[in-house]
């Protein structure tokens, strides 16, 4: 288990404590949070970059990304983050179109919308990384060469000078440019000019704030603004604590072919800049002038077509290796960070090597449409506004923040391990999985009931067919006694069981009355022939939850209570503490357990028949059935076999039913009464059985 920020992790309950060994090619923004949070994993991570630095300038930390830095302990805040609290758009002649103050609405987020400087981000994750913590190492960062190939199915990278680096898991972060990419099927493709081009630089607000011209618009700490023209916008934020102007000038890339390139930092002109928005606000365009024209980068925004997989073998892709961004939502970061987060979450600590192309499979199912959505959101945004068309621009925001991948991750995981389960039993509440019960583990793994005890004391006793027949279920076809003479026979029999597995080595008492010699005759005309049980009680709430459900028995709760002395043994049962059954068998003899038979009905019956009756919820499905049909348990499936170790017999055993009324037993009268109207013509025998071994009642099924 890995506990996170107060957040415990357990979507499997491997016991394996070997590492991974991870190699990270790229030690970019996702790359570095991959890192980290594979690492908090228990995790072995060896990280390969041909660079060391950063680029760039500023970058939105939405609450989607924030959270997850969060959790891995990087409070943005802590180095000159600032919040995003106002949104002002202006047509390209300075008119406000509108202004928006945003500190309310973003409480609708669990984590602040942060603006960070890139480099600043950078550092604090290079230095988590390149630093031990809780125990674990220091990620190695290697810049010495670039990586030429990857063998994804063997998880081996091969770098420009000729080293070699083998790992259990290969994650490529490498970029836009990526070369793990072209290890991925179909990710062969290169990425293209989307017309645009931007550029990029930092200008301190104190000089926009001692200009009277320019001040106005940087007046309001937090302020996102954004100048529209037709085919052109500048984008301008703080960062650093409110002391730093973040821009962002996109035009048709035609304009500075001259001068961009594919890569972020690439020297632009500032007087080309300003020519290119000269039709803009002389305002803005005094405010972009303060520029230093040596900081100017310029810019190509790459595009790509979306690649079938990110994932092949034992290689995962992530970041803009797996899907380059548009700047226009400042969410690439912000989706590399996401993509970290699931992988962490799906290559947990104990993650056996032969499941890690089914999990990185599960991953890119996780993973794919969300991105490839929050990517196409970014195109629409960053679309001419030629045709005057409303964006929903509040559904793009609800969208992307509204998201927690370390959750979702957890979740999909869970769900991936529940269906990797052969035959679950699922029973409500259904939210938390399959439930584990006396047949199988959470996880389906078969319980093991042979060392489980149990002590049955019954008495059977001859009686009235007529009478018990009235307890077959009403009205419903096949019933029948096998005799048709008017004497029966049934048994009232206690089992206490314990060292029970699935209840953590206790145990708990149930008492029914079993009614011998009936069958149910099929529509074929064929029977079953076996010992009826309309009614068992038992004195814990989860086998009459798992009984009820799983396998159709009639089971209530009631108290048991058990005396038990050198020769004789008493049963007293009973609800809220009023007593409604005394059951006594004195002058126990113990016998040869090989002369006597008998299952926990007492009884060397063929098999148990019950009747399941689950109702329809709603109130105007009152008698109508979600559920029912007759139940067949034949012994001869027991497992496991019940093993008797000592018999105790006697003739002298006796029993009271007290039906008392509705004010005392006011949810079991109706059936306690009923019990009590069986009349008792003669105690035939009883027996008290103590053996090993408790069956699991998994042969229980529907007849038909």
């Amino acid at each position: 288990m890995t506990q996170l920020n107060g957040t415990s992790v357990t979507p499997n309950s491997r016991s394996e404590s070997c590492p991974l060994k991870v190699l990270v090619v790229g030690a970019g923004i996702g790359g570095l949070t991959a890192a980290i949070a594979l690492r908090k994993q228990g995790h072995d991570i060896f990280e390969q970059s041909r660079l060391a630095t950063e680029t760039g300038a500023a970058l939105h930390l939405a609450p989607n990304a924030n959270g997850i830095l969060r959790r891995l302990g990087i409070c943005a805040e802590e180095f000159g983050a600032n919040t995003f609290e106002r949104l002002t758009e202006y047509t390209a002649s300075g008119k406000v179109e509108r202004s928006m103050e945003l500190s309310e609405g973003h409480k609708l987020w669990q984590h602040k919308w942060l603006l960070a400087h890139r480099i600043d981000l950078y550092n604090k994750l290079k230095s988590v990384a390149t630093n031990a913590e809780d125990g674990r190492p220091a990620i190695p960062l290697r810049t010495s060469s670039r990586v030429v190939s990857v063998d994804a199915e063997a998880a081996h990278i091969t770098l420009e000078n000729g080293a070699h680096y083998e790992g259990d898991v290969i994650l490529g972060a490498d970029g836009v440019h990526s070369i793990t990419r072209r290890a991925v099927p179909g990710g062969d493709i290169k990425p293209f000019c989307s017309g645009k081009s931007a550029f990029r630089f930092l200008v301190s607000k104190q000089a926009a704030l001692d200009d009277p011209v320019t001040a106005p618009l940087v007046k309001h700490p937090g302020e996102l603004c954004m100048w529209y023209g037709t085919d052109r916008r500048i984008v301008m934020y703080p960062t650093s604590n409110n002391s730093v102007l973040n821009f962002v000038v996109i035009h048709p890339e035609a304009e500075s072919a001259d001068q961009a390139a594919d890569g972020w930092d690439q020297s632009g002109n500032l007087d080309k800049m300003l020519q290119i928005f000269s039709s803009f606000d002389p305002t803005i365009l005094k405010l972009l002038a303060k520029a230093d024209p040596e900081s100017v980068k310029v810019w190509k925004l790459l595009d790509m077509e979306s690649i079938p997989t990110w994932h092949f073998g034992r290689l995962a892709l992530l970041g803009d290796a797996a899907h380059p961004f548009l700047p226009h939502q400042g969410q690439g970061a912000g989706i590399a960070i996401e993509d970290a987060a699931s992988l962490a979450v799906i290559l947990p600590q104990g993650t056996p090597v032969e499941e890690i192309p089914e999990r990185l499979q599960l991953y890119h199912e996780i993973r794919y449409e969300r991105a490839s959505q929050v990517q196409e959101y970014s195109r629409i945004l960053g679309e001419d506004r030629t045709d005057g068309k409303e964006l929903d621009m509040y559904g793009f925001v609800n969208f992307n923040c509204g998201h927690d991948e370390w959750d979702n991750s957890t979740q999909k995981l869970r769900e991936w391990t529940w269906k990797r389960i052969p035959n679950p039993y699922w029973r409500m509440p259904i939210a938390f999985g399959p439930m584990p019960g006396p047949r199988q583990t959470h996880l389906g793994v078969p319980r093991d009931g042979t060392k489980s005890t149990f002590t049955t004391a019954s008495i059977k006793f001859k009686t009235s067919r007529t009478v018990l027949q009235n307890l077959f279920p009403p009205g419903r076809r096949g019933w029948r006694f096998t005799s048709p003479g008017t004497v029966a026979y049934a048994s009232f029999a206690k089992t206490t069981l314990n060292k029970m597995e699935w209840l953590g080595g206790s145990g708990y008492s149930h008492i029914g009355l079993y009614i011998h010699g009936v069958e149910y005759v099929k529509k074929d005309g064929s029977s079953v022939k076996g010992t009826y049980l309309p009614i068992l009680f038992e004195s814990l709430t989860d086998p009459i939850v798992s009984g009820r459900e799983e396998l159709g028995m009639p089971k209530l709760y009631t108290s048991i209570d058990v005396y038990r002395r050198a020769t004789s043994y008493r049963i007293r049962t009973g609800w809220q503490g009023a007593l409604w059954g005394n059951f006594l068998l004195e002058d126990l003899v113990e016998v040869d357990p090989s002369s006597e038979s008998g299952g926990l009905s007492g009884e060397a019956d063929a098999g148990m028949l019950a009747y399941k009756y689950i109702p329809k919820s709603g109130r105007a499905n009152k008698n109508v059935p979600a559920e029912e049909h007759a139940v067949w348990d034949p012994f001869s499936e027991a497992t496991p076999k019940p093993s008797p170790k000592r018999v105790y017999t006697t003739k002298k055993a006796s029993f009271q039913i007290d039906a008392l009324d509705w004010e005392q037993l006011p949810t079991l009268h109706h059936i306690i009464s009923r019990l009590a109207e069986v009349p008792v013509y003669e105690v035939v025998g009883a027996k008290l059985v103590e053996g090993e071994g408790v069956p699991d009642v998994s042969g229980a099924r529907p007849i038909e």
